[in-house]
């Protein structure tokens, strides 16, 4: 499996300036490392593995969108930026034997190139390019602490529209 001291490596190698960091406490999913690290869900992107279904050849295939913690994610805008006539969270074990890392704790860099990588970019697009984000690392008791712009130009990830949904605030009594 893939981990934090492999990542470490890579970085290292690509002279990329990041942290592995230890958190306070392990989490169990993505979604969590905001609560355990005390930033908001934008300085926290998180990896969600899709399986999908290409529309022209038929093939199936994964792919991973990089978006805010804690979001709901939109499918729509997904399957139509990877060209799929499917999409559907991809099953752990699809996404461990892919992958290589723990399916809940996916990081968006080392990813197999047969997997195409998005970035949300209405969900993520408010953290400025030299700002440092945490993401997971595989492991339940580190995170990666990267530049946003390394993030993204490492993931190799393309831009979509808004693949995520707003809170919306709770009705007011009238």
């Amino acid at each position: 499996m893939k981990d934090a001291l492999t990542i470490h490596r890579t970085l290292l190698e690509r002279e990329i300036a990041h942290e592995i960091v230890r958190l306070p406490r392990p989490i169990a999913h993505a979604d969590d490392l905001p609560g355990a690290l005390g930033l908001p869900p934008e300085r926290c992107p998180v990896t969600r593995m899709y399986h999908c279904l290409d529309a022209l050849r038929g093939e199936r295939f994964l792919a991973a969108l990089i978006t805010p913690a804690g979001s709901r994610t939109v499918l729509e805008p997904v399957r139509r930026a990877l060209g799929a006539r499917l999409i559907r969270p991809a099953r752990p074990d699809l996404i461990n034997s892919v992958t290589d890392y723990h399916a809940d704790l996916v990081c968006p860099l080392l990813l197999p190139d047969a997997v195409p990588v998005l970035i949300d970019r209405a969900g993520l697009g408010g953290v400025a390019p030299d700002e440092v984000v945490y993401t997971p690392t595989g492991e339940p008791l580190t995170a990666l602490a990267v530049r946003m712009a390394d993030l993204r130009e490492l993931s190799g990830a393309k831009p979509i529209g808004s693949a995520w949904e707003e809170e919306l605030p709770a009705a007011r009594p009238a």
